[in-house]
């Protein structure tokens, strides 16, 4: 029997893949360690429609308890949410979705990984059915110089407002 030959593309791939699945593990380790998973629960099965508009003091934690693997770097490199502004659009069919403008703090404000961390919160939170739309407030642009704030604006995937 020959041996399987791959090209390096696809071996690029597979490599990719397997690091992916190693990174997704880790984090979900260290948030396990940081989080106790009932509480992570139970913010999670929060609306958040009906906390944003009560102005609940578990809006952050329900906003934070719905990231996944961006979650472990925030709380490892201690930054976290803030939630800037918001609104209650017509979303699809006749449910109501939220527009969320984020802010970051802590020392993500000045981690060359922002545009990464920004990305991975805006996808994580877009898979909660109340989440219509995801924006970044544009003064987190000043932390960047002139190339970071290029690449962002060009690569970034997310929307300043």
């Amino acid at each position: 029997m020959e041996p399987v030959k791959t090209d390096d593309e696809e071996l690029v791939k597979i490599y990719g893949s397997q690091i992916e699945d190693q990174m997704r593990i880790e984090a979900q380790r260290r948030i396990s360690e940081n989080h106790d998973e009932e509480e992570l629960g139970r913010l999670r099965a929060l609306s958040l429609i009906s906390l944003i508009e009560a102005n609940h003091p578990d809006v952050i934690p329900a906003l934070m308890a719905r990231l996944g693997p961006v979650r472990a770097a925030l709380d490892g490199h201690g930054g976290g949410l803030i939630l800037s502004s918001w609104e209650l659009s017509d979303g699809t069919g006749n449910r109501n979705a939220l527009s969320l403008v984020i802010d970051l703090d802590g020392a993500c404000v000045s981690c060359g990984a922002a545009p990464g961390t920004l990305k991975g919160i805006q996808d994580d939170l877009l898979m909660d059915e109340e989440v219509g739309r995801i924006r970044f407030s544009a003064s987190m642009l000043e932390w960047f110089d002139e190339i970071q704030k290029e690449f962002v604006l060009k690569f970034g995937e997310v929307t300043f407002i």
